[in-house]
């Protein structure tokens, strides 16, 4: 038997070295930030293996497929989402631009805050909310009625097969669908700005034509390729790995599934927002 070292007492006389501080507060925000950090790398690497296996010829069926239901089918809402935020903007910049005498600028407010901001962020919280919670759910049914383990077990890469289309279809969709809530937006902004509250219509249509450029719409179009890919990976992240979550399991599992997947994927919007915006500036 291995005999164990008896600790050496300390001389006699000595001080006691210093006793560790225990600050509840401090250990609590060093565990959120190991569970962040952990988290923020297993979705990182879970797209990472999507986006290699994206590009396979056997998936553009699929990817087609995926087109339509993320895009085609979310074209109607965006379209009125964006009708209803120019028609807004329009009614309040005009509102404001009077105190200033500035109303012939409301072209270039309106089509500058769509375009740059508006118009990128809008369009990926409406295609979280109408596909994104149907893509969780879906994959999250698929885990725990074992279909994902029978993909497995014929030796199908489940992320290959599942998340790559969806992943090709969303950086697709998600630059017109921004499109089209741009040019949407700006006709809301002419309606409400021009023909209902008596706007120039030359100097509306001057303003936009003068004051948008390339690099505005270069970098409407960055954010919504950030956009689908955040979205597309938390969403179906939140579904392959229904099964691992600690509070529930079963059907309910699927539900919270679904609305942690939109919760963090309107938060994580927001953040590239702010983050895409600040080196684009």
């Amino acid at each position: 038997m291995t005999r164990q070292p008896i600790p050496a007492e300390a001389p006699e006389g000595a001080s006691p070295g210093p006793r560790p501080i225990d600050l509840p507060g401090v250990s609590a925000l060093g565990r959120f930030g190991l569970r962040l950090n952990a988290s923020l790398g297993a979705l990182a690497i879970f797209f990472l293996h999507a986006a290699a296996r994206m590009l396979h010829w056997k998936q553009i069926p699929e990817i087609v497929h995926q087109i339509y239901f993320i895009g085609a089918k979310s074209a109607s809402i965006v379209a009125l989402v964006g009708f209803f935020t120019g028609m807004v903007l329009g009614l309040q910049l005009v509102y404001v631009m009077n105190k200033f005498g500035a109303v012939g600028f409301l072209g270039t407010a309106v089509a500058l805050s769509l375009i740059r901001e508006l118009g990128p962020v809008l369009t990926a919280i409406m295609i979280t909310a109408r596909a994104g919670s149907a893509m969780a759910a879906e994959i999250g049914i698929q885990r725990i009625s074992e279909q994902i383990d029978a993909l497995q077990t014929m030796r199908i890469d489940p992320l290959g097969f599942l998340v790559s289309p969806r992943l090709a279809a969303g950086l697709v969709s998600f630059p017109i669908l921004t499109a089209i809530f741009d040019l949407i937006g700006i006709l809301g902004g002419y309606v409400s700005g021009v023909i209902l509250l008596g706007a120039n219509a030359g100097s509306y249509l001057y303003r936009i034509d003068e004051s948008v450029d390339w690099s505005d719409v270069r970098g409407g179009f960055i954010k919504s390729l950030v956009f689908a890919g955040i979205v597309i990976t938390i969403c179906c992240f939140q579904g392959f790995f229904t099964h691992l979550r600690t509070d529930s399991h079963g059907s309910k599992s699927v539900s919270l599934s679904t609305t942690s997947a939109v919760v963090l994927s309107c938060v994580w919007i927001l953040i590239a927002d702010y983050v895409v915006t600040s080196f684009l500036l």
